[in-house]
């Protein structure tokens, strides 16, 4: 069974305007996955990209990969991200560097949030994710 075949994007639900950028609801059936939000810490816990939105975007996003992997996903799986941004206009360069690791054709639902502090202030964005994969039992079919 692919992704497609698992996820059902909505982009616009009736008397709802879709987005640009995201899906308004994706739905399916599987394995939930829970990706607590990542920053821009490389895997020696050094800070990427101080005071550059674009270079820890890239990081976040990576780490975001690499957190996935671990439980068996990819983008392709991602039903949902949630942006904290400390600063919306980083938003042009955060979605620059998610566009390099999630297929745009099918987006999954987003939200972005401005918040007024992450918990370093030099930590511009983290972003969460939740996937979903197949069953054990899926995969095997």
């Amino acid at each position: 069974m692919t992704t497609a075949d698992r996820l059902t994007h909505i982009a616009a639900p009736e008397g709802v305007r879709p987005g640009n950028g995201y899906t308004n609801v994706v739905t399916g059936t599987g394995r939930l996955i829970a990706v607590s939000g990542q920053v821009a810490f490389d895997e020696d816990g050094n800070l990427v990209g101080k005071d550059d939105p674009g270079a820890q975007a890239r990081q976040v996003f990576e780490n975001l990969r690499r957190c996935l992997a671990a439980a068996g996903a990819t983008f392709d799986d991602v039903i949902k991200l949630t942006y904290f941004v400390t600063d919306i206009g980083q938003l042009p360069a955060v979605r620059a560097a998610r566009d390099e690791f999630v297929d745009m054709t099918r987006p999954p639902a987003s939200s972005a949030v401005q918040v007024g502090a992450l918990f370093l202030p030099e930590l511009l964005l983290e972003v969460e994710a939740f996937a979903l994969v197949p069953e054990t039992d899926e995969a095997a079919e």
